[in-house]
């Protein structure tokens, strides 16, 4: 069963607390999207251990509810 925007929002957000975070439905079919999320648990982090978190906060969903995710971190804009 695909995920939801929602469910994968929710998901992240368990793991980042503090993110900002936008989801994009890229098929309407709920199996494949495009997340950005901003956080500062990812300051000092390599991009690929940033969209490790993400994936980690997934639980292994990748691959089953979810198949595709095209994912972009960043970490907080500061003036």
């Amino acid at each position: 069963m695909p995920m939801s925007a929602g469910e994968l929002e929710q998901k992240i957000r368990q793991a980042l607390p503090d993110a900002e975070i936008e989801i994009t439905d890229l098929r309407g079919d709920g199996d494949h999207y495009a997340a950005h999320v901003v956080s500062a648990a990812f300051i000092g982090k390599t991009r690929v251990q940033q969209h490790q978190m993400v994936y980690q906060a997934l639980g292994g969903g990748m691959g089953e509810e979810l198949h595709a995710l095209a994912l972009q971190t960043d970490t907080p804009k500061t003036d």
